[in-house]
């Protein structure tokens, strides 16, 4: 696996791999990876040939300072994880690779990005179609591999490169989950063991929900008895817990179409996504 920091010696690697024919995919992370990033890198393997790890933890996708300071990097423990996956390249970008003295360009889609996290989270789907967009460039990727628990994360990454005329197929993967549902993600690491306990009512109210919606229950009753578990369980707050159309996150009444259940809420200092398809 190379380790590669500089735009054009990936350019130069991405070339080669041109000149063969060859098909190439690249999973973004911020590292700390985990059981759900490397699932991402064998669904990569399984569409293409070669195979880009992205690492940059992305400044401008961070609203609150102290989660930027504390989001953990790894990047040794990261090359570890990777190397039985035999990833062709580890992209581990310098902050000037990505954002060079005088970058002025802000990337905004609009339409998807307002409401749920964007509502909650301002300006953080610009930093995120922002990075993107340059990682898109740089590997020239034919298939990028995103996780569906960033859900609304996912639907904006289809927009970017639809909109752009980027030549990077976007496909969403299966959340992996602990044993006890908890879905998995770098930040579960910073919670407490009682908050660990505490968290995978997150999930269990998701299910409840879905099945008592989908028996024809009211949807905003289910709504907000579920609200009122999870804060009993012992969640600061809930954010948002929302039943929208799976296209385009559009609100809905009823069950005429794909829809999903999308949650986020604090436990002590760490805040919590999630999502389920009904």
């Amino acid at each position: 696996m190379k380790i590669i920091r500089n735009k054009d010696d990936l350019r130069t690697l991405r070339r080669s791999w041109i000149f063969k024919g060859e098909r190439v995919a690249v999973v973004p992370t911020m590292g700390a990876l985990h059981a759900g990033h490397l699932s991402l890198v064998e669904i990569a393997k399984q569409h293409a040939d070669r195979v880009i790890v992205t690492i940059f933890v992305n400044p401008r996708q961070f609203n609150n300072p102290d989660d930027l300071d504390k989001y953990p990097r790894t990047e040794d423990e990261d090359a570890t994880r990777l190397a039985p996956f035999r990833v062709d390249a580890l992209y581990v970008p310098t902050p000037d690779q990505i954002y060079p003295n005088g970058f002025a360009t802000n990337v905004h889609i609009s339409g998807l990005t307002e409401d749920l996290e964007g509502a909650h989270r301002p300006g953080h789907f610009d930093g995120v179609a922002t990075v993107v967009a340059k990682l898109f460039l740089q590997t020239r990727a034919d298939v990028a591999c995103f996780g569906e628990k960033d859900y609304q994360q996912l639907l904006l990454v289809r927009r970017l490169s639809e909109d752009l005329d980027i030549e990077t197929d976007v496909l969403g993967c299966e959340t992996i989950r602990e044993e006890d549902g908890l879905a998995m993600s770098s930040r579960n690491v910073r919670m407490s063991p009682s908050e660990r306990a505490i968290a995978p009512v997150l999930k269990a109210e998701l299910d409840r929900a879905a099945r008592a919606i989908r028996r024809g229950a009211d949807i905003r009753v289910v709504l907000d008895s579920a609200k009122a578990q999870i804060k009993r369980a012992g969640f600061n707050a809930v954010e948002y817990l929302e039943l929208r159309d799976a296209a385009h996150l559009t609100s809905v009444s009823n069950l005429d179409r794909p829809a999903r259940l999308l949650v986020a809420a604090m436990l002590g200092d760490v805040r919590l996504i999630d999502n389920i398809p009904i």
